[in-house]
């Protein structure tokens, strides 16, 4: 076990009270990070013919990015509880500006691979800064700046898919990245100036912090059953945004590239809510909330089912169905996630780092394997078949909360 007594009580800085401005700082820069992670999802069909790639390798480039994140949140984020949190997120954030950098300037897919590895390990920074905001928030306010500072990173995880696909289509796919190397250096030039210093109370070894993963895992059952309910969710997500494209490409949707980003681009919207499930967490109602949210994820499917069952359509009717089904599924999503991370970071102070690393490693876990499902889905059966496995993700998740009982 780690010891978490450094002896040094009355030498630790204060606990800075976080600030409206400082909250919305927060949840920006969550959002510029993340934009990097899921923007390669739909720059792959143009940096393939640049670089001569083969379509094995263009693969590649979509996930290899998410495999350094995944990294990153087993290796990196555990020293935000034995590393000052400040110089780590600068580093981080340094880092991932120069690999943002060269790969605006990568000359084969080699090294574009190479590259974005080490990114997606850099923007893993996220993780550190949640736990920042979490433990600066006042008495019994956990959940809303969790909620806050959340809502900031889903609308990220939104608008990147658009957002490379625009800039992409204008500019290409090397002025996405080097648009994020000069956002991620502003960012870390801000973050300098503001991010309050949080020195950790663990202290031990970094193989024993690594070690000691497995132990939260077995000994916290919160931590196991937020994070299977935010992976079969986070599983339901990607299913739908990675399938969702194929479908609205078919009659009676037709949308070409532009308007897939721009229909993204409404499925953001369902992160406005995001703060008002940190709310519910600190009034006490964390329980029903999460089940609203795989009620209304479930419904969502279901929504979307209906509308892909159109075949012709003299209307909007179909794709504003879409539409509704895409808010109603992030709303389910995030909120989801935003009661699971306040949640976990009221479980250990002194281990946020690595709870957090956990939680979010896990439902990246579920996220990949929906990515994985989507493809095998469209090809056997199509939308229906998405949507099925989709909503029986949520079925589970039920399970789960029917099973786990009050927190």
């Amino acid at each position: 076990m780690l010891d978490t007594n450094d002896g040094q009580t009355a030498g630790r800085l204060p606990v800075q009270t976080i600030t409206g401005p400082q909250t919305l700082l927060f949840a920006a820069a969550t959002g510029i990070i993340v934009t990097n992670l899921f923007a390669p999802q739909t720059l792959v069909g143009l940096i393939g013919p640049s670089l001569g790639a083969g379509a094995a390798s263009v693969g590649l480039v979509a996930m290899v990015t998410l495999l350094g994140y995944a990294a990153g949140l087993f290796f990196l984020v555990p020293m935000a509880d034995l590393a000052e949190n400040r110089t780590l997120i600068l580093r981080m954030l340094v880092a991932a500006a120069l690999a943002a950098g060269v790969a605006a300037l990568a000359p084969t897919i080699a090294s574009l691979l190479i590259v974005l590895f080490v990114l997606g390990a850099a923007c893993s920074a996220i993780q550190i800064l949640v736990p920042i905001a979490a433990s600066m928030a006042p008495a019994g306010e956990a959940g809303r700046v969790i909620g806050d500072v959340m809502s900031g990173l889903m609308i990220g995880i939104l608008l990147a898919r658009p957002l490379a696909s625009l800039v992409a289509d204008t500019w290409g796919w090397r002025a996405f990245y080097g648009l994020s190397a000069a956002a991620l250096t502003l960012l870390a030039i801000v973050l300098a100036f503001t991010l309050p210093r949080r020195r950790p109370v663990a202290k031990s070894s970094y193989g024993k912090l690594i070690a000691s993963l497995f132990h939260l895992l077995r000994e916290e059952p919160v931590l196991r059953r937020r994070a299977l309910t935010a992976a079969l969710v986070m599983a339901a997500f990607s299913l739908f945004w990675t399938a969702v494209a194929l479908r609205l490409a078919q009659p009676p949707f037709g949308l070409g590239q532009r308007g897939i980003a721009l229909f993204a681009l409404v499925g953001a919207g369902g992160a406005v809510v995001t703060p008002l499930f940190g709310r519910a967490g600190d009034h006490g109602w964390t329980r029903s909330a999460t089940i609203f949210c795989h009620l209304v994820l479930i419904g969502a499917l279901a929504l979307a089912a209906w509308a892909g069952s159109f075949l012709s359509a003299t209307s909007w009717t179909p794709l504003v169905l879409m539409g509704i089904s895409a808010v109603l599924l992030d709303i389910g999503v995030t909120g989801d996630q935003t009661l699971g991370r306040r949640a976990i970071n009221l479980l250990r102070p002194e281990a946020r780092g690595r709870l957090n690393g956990l939680f979010v490693g896990i439902f990246f876990i579920g996220g990949a394997i929906g990515s994985l499902l989507a493809g095998v889905a469209w090809a056997r059966a199509g939308w229906p078949a998405v949507c099925a496995i989709g909503g029986a993700f949520g079925l589970v998740a039920l399970l789960v909360d029917w099973i786990g009982g009050p927190e």
